[in-house]
């Protein structure tokens, strides 16, 4: 099984920065993101390697997951064994290469890694998010088991008044996992998919979930994807081939917290990020409050 992350955008809104590195290696603390989410896809039993949709312009990403011996042996030979050992983890973990040449949408990026998902079911993971514990997706999975094997989104609830900005599901709850609260949209709890809606207007909206960004997919989405006519602003959508999914099979979507990942999607996110990593790592919250000195963080 496999998980595909897209990682062939420009990063427009991290430039100047983005001209010459790709946002994906922005770092949070020593660590780029994209290895946070690539250490996370690979958490769910049975996911056995990571497919990175990659773009030719940004060949950085692929050496970052290569092995370099040479540069391996100088820190060795510094005696900077440990830092060694850091740079050679990135190298062994199970990451495989396609490219986007035509951005044309995340349905189109997701497509193109239709040959490597062997027919089998496959999560999508947006890289600018990334769940430090790991388990956003174990769950998702637990879902899918407990569904037949059905496709399962994570949604997080949203202010009614703020509905017009996401893709929002249409549903009705049908479970929780163990342990959550009863609450239709609390944390835990489980729909059964109807409909995806994007954008709807406050009135209209059929629930308050919004599409968080992390997905386990039927196989069949492929070949729908291969199929799926331009939708809003002239790209392949993901969602759009979902809603044609819905007719033929099941899917249900687990609320989460969105508070449970870290999103790295703007500059001002990607530094609350950082700052929100630093004060919980133990290693790193004292020098961290001593560097900001008379800044309090809210």
């Amino acid at each position: 099984m496999k998980a595909i992350i897209p990682a062939a955008g420009l990063g427009t809104r991290f430039l100047p920065a983005t001209r010459c590195m790709p946002k994906e290696l922005l770092p949070v603390l020593d660590k780029p993101i994209l290895q946070y989410v690539v250490e996370e896809a690979l958490e769910p039993a049975g996911v056995d390697g990571v497919v990175i949709v990659n773009s030719r312009e940004k060949p950085q990403i692929e050496q970052y997951f290569s092995v370099d011996e040479e540069f391996e042996s100088m820190l060795r030979e510094r005696g900077k064994g440990e830092a060694a050992d850091l740079v050679h983890e990135a190298s062994t973990l199970p990451v495989s290469f396609v490219y986007q040449d035509n951005p044309r949408g995340l349905g189109h990026a997701v497509h193109c890694a239709a040959d490597k998902i062997d027919g089998e079911p496959f999560f999508v993971l947006l890289g600018d998010y990334f769940v430090p514990d790991k388990q956003m997706c174990v769950r998702m999975a637990q879902v899918s088991r407990e569904h037949n094997g059905a496709s399962v989104i994570a949604v997080a609830p949203v202010p009614a008044d703020q509905v017009s900005r996401y893709g929002i599901i249409a549903g009705q709850c049908v479970g929780h996992l163990e342990g959550a609260q009863a609450g239709e949209e609390d944390e835990g709890a489980v729909w059964k998919v109807t409909g995806l809606v994007e954008k709807p207007k406050p009135e209209d909206a059929p629930s308050h979930l919004f599409i968080v960004g992390r997905y386990l997919l039927s196989p069949r989405i492929m070949e729908l994807l291969a199929t799926q006519a331009p939708g809003a602003g002239n790209e392949i959508q993901l969602t759009d081939s979902m809603q044609r999914l819905l007719a033929e099979e099941e899917m249900y979507a687990l609320v989460v917290d969105p508070a449970e990942g870290c999103d790295t999607g703007t500059p001002a996110a990607w530094a609350a990020t950082n700052a929100r990593m630093a004060i919980k790592n133990p290693q790193t919250a004292e020098a961290f409050r001593e560097a900001l000195g008379d800044v309090t963080l809210g």
